[in-house]
């Protein structure tokens, strides 16, 4: 669906997109992640059209009127109802659009002969989806969608955007890695205008570090720290209050010899297992 090729973004002295090479498949979700200035609101910025490019090519396989763009903080006049919002929307776009189903899509039934001005920042964020997908594009960019929400308001918009899986390609950013790994299925990591990596989101997580193991013990944790690095099979230990994260070269070695190793070590073990794989620690082990 999109696809750029060296695209770079200058501002003055600034290189903020350093010859980035996107590639989001069609029907895919696709999480632009990264740090607050990264260059992901410039990037989308440069794919909706609403900024140029210093240098590179950007090609869209949607014609612009199926292209809809949502801004970090939509805003919409007060005295509007939320489904005066999305007919406003609708005509603009696409006189066949559903306007009651997308608001129904968007959770706001019940609220949208409400106006605007009385919403919730939740529900401002939801009107604004529905005011972007009632002209049902093929293509839907998203810049920081859930970022300033609460809690209750970024799970509404994260579930959101997950019903939207196959209707229409989605890309979003955030720095919220968590949101990004709950709902995408593709992702691209954005570091100081360059793209570190992009791909199936499992293949970053399963290639960002060597296996590690969670020991969690009862009482001090030093001495065993100490004996477990003397092992060749040890790349690393990590010390933490009565815990330790231990990676190892190999799963094999910390099934076989993990457990051996602790008790030689003396050590008062609560409980052993797997380090979750996320988001977080692969996004770290790119851009340290």
């Amino acid at each position: 669906m999109i696809a750029t090729t060296a695209l770079s973004k200058r501002y003055g002295e600034h290189l903020a997109l350093d010859e980035v090479a996107l590639h989001v498949p069609e029907g895919s979700v696709y999480g632009l992640a990264g740090r607050n200035g990264a260059g992901k609101t410039t990037l989308i910025g440069i794919l909706a059209g609403l900024r140029r490019a210093t240098s590179g090519t950007v090609t869209i396989d949607a014609p612009p009127e199926r292209v809809a763009v949502l801004a970090d903080a939509p805003r919409f006049d007060p005295w509007l109802t939320g489904r005066e919002v999305v007919a406003l929307a609708q005509r603009l776009t696409d006189p066949e659009g559903d306007i009651d189903g997308v608001l129904d899509q968007a959770g706001l039934t019940d609220a949208k002969g409400r106006r605007v001005g009385g919403y919730s920042r939740g529900m401002l964020q939801r009107l604004g989806v529905a005011a972007a997908i009632v002209g049902r594009p093929r293509l839907l960019l998203l810049d920081e969608p859930a970022s300033a929400l609460d809690p209750q308001g970024r799970r509404e918009v994260l579930d959101l955007i997950a019903r939207l899986r196959g209707t229409a390609t989605v890309l979003f950013s955030s720095h919220i890695l968590g949101d990004v790994q709950e709902v995408c299925d593709t992702v691209g990591v954005l570091d100081h205008g360059r793209l570190l990596f992009q791909g199936p989101i499992d293949d970053l997580l399963v290639g960002a570090a060597g296996p590690r193991y969670v020991v969690r013990l009862r009482g001090p944790v030093d001495h065993v720290a100490h004996a477990l690095r003397a092992h060749p099979w040890v790349t690393h230990v990590e010390t933490g209050p009565e815990q330790l994260t231990v990676g190892v070269t190999a799963l094999e070695y910390a099934e076989a010899e993990l457990p051996r190793a602790l008790a030689a070590a003396d050590a008062l073990v609560v409980s052993l297992g797997p380090e979750e794989l996320t988001l977080e620690r692969a996004f770290l082990a790119l851009t340290q």
